[in-house]
């Protein structure tokens, strides 16, 4: 695959502004990335400016913290395909994930999974938060929810993505799912090292400065 393939271009703060929104459009139809990655007030304005091109809508879900209830995040869900929403990242039940009540962590990932009625749901750990046994059994409950991807992180918490915890997630999922690695990945290398740990997809927002090997400032 391309190597722009991998990249969702991201851009989640919420100062954003339209004009940034257009330009992270902009961006990601000159580069061919995968999707552009923005919040779900901005899904309608990035699905009119990217119309006719091949890069997909992705936005998030119960995010950055994960603790809307699952109904909220259905809802969430169906509003942002409506609106042009492609895919769909959505953040654990990390609170339940820690407390060890599995059952509600596998229903709340089905309930956004039955929600996007085959659109892409990738579900966000949030890794820095959880154990190493914890990102495994996650990404077990996942797979059995039928999710698209695992994702690493929102990249609003204490740390992203991290070559180690990709290779485990791959491994766990044992092909029922596919790896996406965010958060932290600034440079040409890191990408690579995403890449070769197993990641099928990238979230950044530094697609640019990645693809023209230059460095990022961002925590994203």
């Amino acid at each position: 695959m391309r190597l722009e393939k991998y990249i969702d271009h991201t851009l989640l703060k919420p100062e954003s502004t339209q004009d940034q929104i257009l330009k992270l459009c902009e961006e990601a139809k000159e580069y061919d990335f995968a999707s552009v990655c923005v919040n779900p007030y901005w899904v309608k304005t990035c699905a009119e400016a990217l119309r006719g091109t091949e890069v997909k809508v992705c936005t998030v879900i119960g995010f950055p913290l994960g603790a809307a209830t699952s109904a909220v995040k259905a809802f969430e869900t169906k509003d942002a395909i409506a609106n042009g929403a492609e895919e769909v990242d959505m953040v654990l039940n990390i609170g339940e994930m820690k407390a060890g009540h599995y059952d509600a962590v596998q229903k709340d990932v089905e309930a956004v999974v039955e929600a996007a009625k085959g659109v892409c749901v990738k579900v966000i750990l949030e890794n820095c938060l959880l154990t190493k046994e914890e990102i495994v059994k996650a990404c077990e409950l996942c797979a059995a929810a039928k999710a698209t991807f695992v994702k690493t992180s929102t990249g609003f918490s204490t740390s992203g993505a991290n070559p180690e915890d990709v290779k485990r997630m791959k491994e766990a999922v044992k092909g029922h799912c596919l790896v996406k690695a965010a958060g932290g990945v600034r440079t040409y290398e890191d990408m690579e090292k995403m890449i070769e740990a197993g990641a099928d997809r990238i979230g950044t927002s530094a697609g640019v400065k990645l693809m023209n090997r230059e460095e990022s400032e961002g925590t994203y």
